[in-house]
């Protein structure tokens, strides 16, 4: 069903008629562009511009980009005129180049939006609490996204295609009708949405799914553990209650480890050497002979080894497990970016696309194979 717009000025005495304004139609898709940059609350009040003419991966761009403050991409595709129904097949297009999009991939398109044209925010991290008022790392990056189409008006095929992609495949597409009018050397600009968007939306979402595990193995260092010390000597710990440490015990000679320090960022990756071994009964090889950790450390510098504990209490013990670093840094230097895997075990085995796209970050970070 076409929509037509007209705005009327409303009479202004007895007896005078409305006068319905001259529609100019727009000069070119690109000064509707430069509106909704000046002002987005022209399609979305609550969505935040991210891109605009975003090149996809197969070499084709994206009018417009945004997110909202569920981390839902949105992909706008502004279209002059008559809509053929090629236009619908070009956003679903997209949408499938969109879909693909690591966290740390949308980060980098809104950096390089933000200094192209010169945004207020140079970050999406402060762009997005600036926004919508929460941090960016307390919702799921790209979980869902929608398609709309911009356009003066839509041919009958493509409304019926775009309603049909709506109603019976669960895919969030809509259409946003805009026309330009003029009054005495005023321009107006007038909207309507093909389908109401106060309705309940259906996005478009990746199903959470699992993955073949990789053979890369998650380890969490506690902060409050000497992370220096662990790089010196080799070892990754955990301990203070079963929960903590029995998970070390999944580690066998061989495998290799992602080590991440809660809030600060991955520091290593390192191979195990051996099987998981009470703190106090742990040793190093020196210069002079194998040695306790316990004798090469003050209380102040490793206090759980040092803290007195039950003989018999094997599961308030500290555990550690000795590696062989093949790379490591400072928590200073720590690598930290949203959309990498976290987790609270002190080791896991995990299964999620997020995991394969941060092992894959950190290979790439630190030049490793």
């Amino acid at each position: 069903m076409a929509i037509e717009q007209g705005i009327w000025k409303l009479a202004g005495t007895t007896g005078e008629l409305p006068q319905k304004l001259r529609p100019t139609g727009l000069a070119d898709e690109g000064q509707l562009e430069d509106q909704i940059m000046q002002d987005v609350s022209i399609l979305n009040r609550d969505w935040l511009l991210i891109g605009r003419q975003v090149r996809t991966g197969f070499d084709k761009l994206i009018d417009l980009l945004a997110i909202d403050a569920n981390g839902t991409v949105i992909v706008i595709e502004l279209k002059r005129d008559k809509t053929p129904r090629d236009v619908v097949a070009q956003a679903i297009d997209y949408a499938s180049w969109v879909v693909t999009l690591a966290d740390y991939q949308l980060i980098e398109i809104y950096q390089a939006f933000a200094e192209r044209y010169q945004r207020p925010h140079a970050s999406l991290e402060d762009a997005f609490e600036a926004k919508f008022g929460i941090t960016l790392d307390s919702v799921t990056l790209n979980e869902n996204h929608q398609l709309v189409v911009v356009a003066t008006q839509l041919d009958a095929s493509s409304e019926r295609i775009i309603n049909y992609l709506n109603e019976h495949a669960q895919l969030s597409i809509n259409a946003m009708f805009f026309a330009a009018f003029e009054d005495q050397g005023n321009h107006y600009l007038s909207r309507a949405w093909m389908i109401d968007p106060d309705e309940p939306p259906q996005p478009a979402a990746r199903k959470a799914r699992k993955e073949p595990w990789n053979g890369e193995f998650y380890a969490s260092f506690g902060d409050n553990r000497p992370w220096e010390l662990a790089r010196r000597y080799g070892f990754i710990a955990g301990g203070g209650a079963a929960w903590y440490s029995k998970t070390l015990a999944m580690l066998s000679e061989g495998d290799r480890v992602w080590v991440n320090i809660p809030k600060t960022g991955y520091v290593g990756v390192a191979e195990v050497t051996g099987e998981r071994c009470r703190g106090d009964h742990f040793t190093v090889q020196t210069d002079q002979a194998c040695q306790r950790l316990q004798d090469l450390t003050t209380a102040t510098e490793y206090p759980q080894i040092h803290r007195a504990t039950d003989v018999d209490d094997e599961e308030a013990a500290e555990y550690l497990v000795p590696v062989r670093w093949i790379a490591s840094f400072p928590a200073s230097q720590a690598f930290s970016e949203v959309g990498l895997f976290g987790n609270q075990n002190t080791v896991c085995k995990p299964t999620t696309p997020k995991w394969e796209h941060t092992v894959g970050r950190l290979k790439q970070a630190w030049k490793i194979d």
